[in-house]
């Protein structure tokens, strides 16, 4: 008869992830969703992913542009719908991690934990490059000290992907004999 073995690292390391995954869906729809996508909101400048306003010092009030409204002042259409379609792509691929990542456990399938460490490899890669082009194109309206909470959340949620990707690499599903599986 065979004594089944402790497995509390590998739960312990599963969960970790789990909970890491968890955390970095909640920043990136904080940022994305719950703050529209806005890196600098304050009453006299508000510049986001969709929302581009800047003080109108003869009006005295702020004025919105439109995405059309946006090339005169150098901001390039195709840039910001590239910056857009990285940050929000980011926070669909994410939304896929937790599926694979729990039938990847379940059933101890490799190939589904190398679906987890592709989600989480391009989603990393998409934040990060959306990020980066859309602060290129609007960094002389936006100074460091200017991004506020939204900025931060997609930064932490940038370092949390990292994190989970080393993770995922570092510390890989094994597949196991079926036999020997037990119930999830």
């Amino acid at each position: 008869m065979t004594i089944p073995r402790p497995r509390w690292g590998e739960q312990l390391t599963f969960l970790g992830i789990l909970t890491l995954t968890v955390a970095a869906i909640s920043l990136l729809f904080y940022a994305l969703l719950w703050k529209a996508g806005d890196l600098t909101d304050l009453p006299n400048l508000r510049i986001g992913f969709y929302n581009f306003c800047l003080w109108n010092e003869s009006v005295g009030s702020l004025q919105c542009y439109q995405f059309s409204e946006l090339e005169p002042l150098g901001l390039p259409r195709g840039g910001l719908a590239l910056a857009r379609l990285g940050v929000y792509g980011a926070l669909v691929l994410t939304f896929f991690v937790p599926l694979p990542l729990l039938l990847a456990h379940c059933n101890r399938n490799e190939g589904e934990w190398h679906l987890v460490v592709g989600f989480l490899a391009a989603a990393s890669m998409l934040l990060a490059g959306g990020l980066g082009l859309f602060l290129a194109y609007t960094w002389k309206w936006i100074a460091l000290s200017l991004l506020g909470p939204g900025f931060l959340a997609l930064c932490a949620a940038q370092v949390l992907l990292i994190l989970l990707l080393m993770a995922t690499v570092v510390f890989p599903q094994r597949a196991e004999d079926k036999s020997k599986l037990e119930s999830c």
